[in-house]
């Protein structure tokens, strides 16, 4: 799915040291000094910056050198977000590569686009032909987001575009803005629940994250058997994604990789079980992925019934690609042993305290929304609201502690990922409001009658296109009435898109980032990992099918809850 990258950004620290430095050369070369635990460097856009001019310099064939205070400001990989290599260029390729006249084009492009988008708003045909269109617009749109390393576009920025162009169009075509307005206004409604619902679990994470909470987890995980280690790893990460988001889950579990076994073959395999397992752990509860999380959310799906159906054929989509994997020449060769340096990682204070209250406010969210039938986040931001007032007391007059609370925890969260799932969601909405989506829907009923197909091909296809947006134009295309709650067609829309971007380490969010942290290539992927994840995606639909067809489901006592059964 798409990504929740975890980026940290040391806000408050880097603007103290600026504004005691009254914005010197001096000040800048100070944040080095500052006490690792309280000012982290972790500036991408400083050192950016201090690129930029470094290949200006070069470019102009000036022999000058950067200030070395500048030069000073680290650049190992060790300072660095887990994620920032998805977003930052290394700066000696920048500076290699780095033309002037790149800059002017690319300002030009994006003028000549505004200046067509504009134009075309303008034009009479629009309106006549807002289908086409509005169509063509989302296919520009996604195309930037596919490609925006190439384009040097961030997503982020490309789908709020795109949301509001198209929004813009079908103001045009409606039969008046009122209309298109009302549209709207239910769209956003329906899109902010899932946002607050994203921003509370992060944020929680983030919290627990920061007092080394999961350090209870990892700390279990004492042996080095290769096979062994590989099974462990496998469904520890399955259980930890089905409360987590699987990028987080990923993470986590690939920061201890790092620690428990040497940089090897047999490591990048470990890291990629990480994905196939966060990805499968993530389709079986609604919290685990954010697709469940919009097919819970909107009703389509309901807690119990999502368990009792998706749970087996997850961990048969898990078991599949495992048992294969061990019969390899990386898993079956000899172990490496390797220190345990998690034994020199100490917990913050209180923090398996935190760890429990955020994980029960995590698990609490269904039990919320069954017992009281307001939306699901509403209980998170109530499990925040907990943990914050927490944070709050157990830290009261620590100042140096002051990023474990949550006013810090908020600059360090993905907000841009966020965003990117606003504008994507908009965006669906509005083609879902153009009555497009629902064309769509008619002539996949026509020409594809097994709804079985459809929701496989879904999964096939998010391999290669973020599951997001598949999934919210199925949700487009297919109403309750078509489709009731907890049916096979939603049943399986989950686990299809939970699961099938696996089988490219570009087709979710936890692949992206074990490629940024591993530094493993998209064909590396594809040699040693794709078919094992392939034939975990066949088999797991085949369960499910298999179990659906005999009516058989997980027996689980929480199905006798009343309060759950019908949630």
């Amino acid at each position: 799915m798409a990504t929740f990258s975890i980026g940290t950004h040391t806000h408050l620290c880097m603007f103290h040291h600026f504004r005691n430095s009254r914005l010197s050369l001096h000040g800048l070369h100070s944040l080095q000094s500052s006490p690792p635990s309280l000012c982290r460097i972790r500036g991408p856009s400083l050192l950016r910056n201090h690129v930029l001019a470094r290949a200006e310099d070069k470019a102009r064939g000036s022999s000058t050198s950067s200030p070395q205070q500048f030069q000073d400001l680290p650049t190992e990989s060790g300072t660095c977000d887990p994620l920032c290599s998805l977003d930052e260029t290394s700066s000696q390729d920048f500076v290699d590569s780095y033309k002037p006249k790149t800059d002017l084009l690319k300002a030009v492009a994006v003028f000549a686009a505004a200046a067509t988008g504009a134009v075309a708003i303008n034009h009479s045909w629009v309106a006549a032909n807002q289908d086409l269109a509005m169509a063509l617009l989302f296919v520009i749109g996604y195309v930037g987001i596919i490609f925006e390393e190439s384009l040097a576009f961030n997503k982020s920025g490309v789908g709020l575009l795109m949301a509001v162009s198209l929004w813009t169009i079908r103001s045009i075509g409606a039969p008046s803005t009122g209309v298109a307005v009302s549209e709207l206004t239910r769209a956003s409604a329906e899109v902010s629940e899932i946002v607050f619902f994203l921003l509370g679990a992060m944020t929680i994470v983030e919290i627990v994250d920061a007092h080394q909470g999961f350090k209870l987890v990892t700390d279990n995980i004492t042996t080095r058997k290769p096979r062994l280690l590989l099974w462990v790893i496998g469904f520890v990460t399955f259980f930890l994604s089905s409360v987590l988001d699987n990028l987080t889950s990923t993470i986590v579990m690939v920061s201890l990789l790092r620690k428990l076994v040497p940089p090897s073959e047999y490591r990048k395999i470990l890291g990629a079980v990480v994905v196939i397992a966060a990805n499968a752990g993530g389709a079986w509860t609604p919290i685990g992925d954010v697709t469940t999380t919009m097919l819970w959310i909107h009703g389509q799906i309901s807690t119990v019934q999502t368990m009792k159906g998706l749970f087996v054929p997850s961990a048969i989509s898990l078991a599949v690609p495992l048992a294969l994997m061990s019969l390899t020449s990386e898993v079956n060769g000899k172990g490496q042993d390797s220190p345990n340096v998690l034994a020199s990682e100490q917990m913050a204070p209180r923090g398996q305290l935190v760890f429990s209250v955020g994980l029960g406010a995590l698990i609490f969210v269904p039990v919320f929304k069954a017992l009281t039938g307001l939306p699901p986040y509403m209980g998170m931001l109530l499990g925040l609201g907990v943990l914050w007032i927490l944070t709050d007391a157990i830290h009261y007059g620590e100042s140096e502690r002051q990023r474990l609370k949550v006013p810090q925890a908020l600059s360090r969260i993905d907000t841009q990922g966020a965003l990117f799932f606003l504008g994507i969601l908009l965006s669906v909405s509005s083609l879902e409001a153009a009555g497009i989506l629902r064309e769509i829907a008619n002539y996949l009923d026509a020409h594809i009658q097994s709804s079985e197909l459809i929701a496989s091909a879904i999964g096939v296809i998010s391999a290669i296109i973020d599951n997001v947006p598949l999934v919210a134009a199925a949700m487009g295309m297919y109403d309750l009435a078509s489709f009731p709650q907890d049916s096979e067609f939603w049943q399986l829309i989950a686990f299809c898109a939970g699961t099938g971007g696996s089988m490219l380490v570009i087709g979710s969010a936890a692949g992206v980032a074990f490629m940024g942290m591993e530094k493993v290539d998209f064909f590396w992927y594809l040699r040693k990992v794709s078919g094992f994840a392939f034939a975990g995606y066949a088999a797991g639909i085949a369960a499910y099918l298999a179990l659906h067809n005999l009516n058989i489901s997980l027996p689980t006592t929480l199905a006798e809850v009343p309060f759950l059964s019908g949630s």
